[in-house]
C-alpha cells in the first residue's frame, strides 16, 4: 500500500461545511484508471479528483475528475477544491496568484485574490437555442410547464448543461423535480432572479442523474454557474458582478461570486480545507 496526500474541501461555503465538498488525492500519478474509479465511489461525494503532473510546462499540475459513474473533462467547484488542496499541500504557482489547472477540456486558469479562488468561466461545448421538443422533455422532468420557463439555453461546458430560466426564485426553490418514467442523461440547471434588494441576485439549481440512481440535486455547481453566467450576462438579463446563491433548498448556503475582468467571467468562492490526512491505496 501506499499513502498519498488526502484534502477534503467544502467550495462555495457562504461558512465551512454549507458548500459542496470535494475529495482530492494528491501525487495520484501512480494509479490506474480503474482505482481512481473505485476510490472516487468509496469517497461518495460527487466528485473525487486526482492531482497529477502536467503533460505541457504551461500547466502547474493536471486533474482528473471522477464523478460516482464517470469522468469528466471539466467541472467548477473540484477546479477550485484542487487548487485549494495543491495550495494546502504546499504548491506554489509559477505565477504568483495565477495557477494553471491541465483537465480535459485545456488549461483552465486559477486566479487567488488571497480571500477566494476563482476560475475563467471556459467557453462553451454547446450553447445556443434549446428545441421545443427538448424544453417540453426538460419541464416534464422539472415537474413544470412550458409556459412557466422564461428563456433556455444550452449552456454546456463539460457535463451536458441546460440552461433553463423562471420567473423568479420563489419558482426555482417550488420545484419538485422527478425522472420517474422520463429515462435518460439529464443535466438541468434552472435560474431565476432574487426579489430586489436582496443579498444575492439569482437563485440557482442543478439538477443531475449519476450512477443509475436518479436524479439528484448538486449543492453548489461551478461549472453550471460559469455557463450560467455567460448566458445571463452576455444577454443582458443579470448584469455583473453579481452573487448567485445555490444549495438553499437543501440547507446550504452556496455563494457563487461571478466577476468579469480581462476579458473574462471570472467564477469565485470560497474553498475552505476541512480534512486533512493520507489514503492508503
Amino acid at each position: 500500500m501506499t499513502s498519498l496526500a488526502f484534502r477534503q474541501v467544502d467550495v462555495f461555503g457562504a461558512e465551512p461545511y454549507t458548500g459542496n465538498p470535494v475529495a482530492v488525492i494528491l501525487g495520484a500519478d501512480g494509479l490506474t484508471d480503474a482505482q481512481m474509479a473505485a476510490i472516487s465511489v468509496w469517497t461518495n461525494l460527487s466528485e473525487c479528483t486526482f492531482v497529477l503532473e502536467p503533460t505541457t510546462p504551461e500547466a502547474d499540475y493536471r486533474v482528473r475528475i471522477f464523478t460516482l459513474s464517470a469522468e469528466l473533462p471539466f467541472a467548477g467547484h473540484p477546479t477550485l477544491g484542487t487548487a485549494r488542496a495543491w495550495l494546502d499541500a504546499g504548491g506554489r504557482p509559477r505565477e504568483a496568484r495565477r495557477i494553471v489547472q491541465e483537465c480535459g477540456i485545456g488549461l483552465v486558469d486559477v486566479w487567488d485574490d488571497g480571500t477566494r479562488l476563482a476560475f475563467a468561466a471556459p467557453e462553451p461545448l454547446r450553447s445556443g437555442p434549446v428545441s421545443d421538443e427538448d424544453l417540453e422533455r426538460f419541464c416534464a422532468v422539472l415537474g413544470t410547464s412550458v409556459d412557466r420557463v422564461v428563456a433556455s439555453r444550452w449552456v454546456d461546458n463539460g457535463p451536458g448543461w441546460v440552461g433553463i430560466e423562471l420567473a423568479s426564485a420563489e419558482e426555482v426553490l417550488a420545484l419538485e423535480p422527478d425522472a420517474a418514467g422520463h429515462p435518460g442523461d439529464w443535466f438541468i440547471g434552472v435560474v431565476g432572479p432574487q426579489p430586489e434588494g436582496s443579498e444575492t441576485a439569482v437563485e440557482v439549481r442543478a439538477f443531475f442523474t449519476s450512477d443509475g440512481s436518479g436524479l439528484r440535486e448538486d449543492p453548489v455547481t461551478g461549472s453550471l454557474n460559469a455557463s450560467l453566467g455567460q448566458w445571463l450576462v452576455s444577454s443582458g438579463r443579470v448584469e455583473a458582478p453579481y452573487v448567485a446563491a445555490q444549495g438553499t433548498a437543501m440547507g446550504r448556503r452556496g455563494r457563487v461570486h461571478v466577476t468579469p475582468a480581462d476579458e473574462e467571467l471570472w467564477i469565485g468562492g470560497a474553498t475552505d480545507v476541512c480534512v486533512r490526512g493520507e489514503i492508503e491505496v
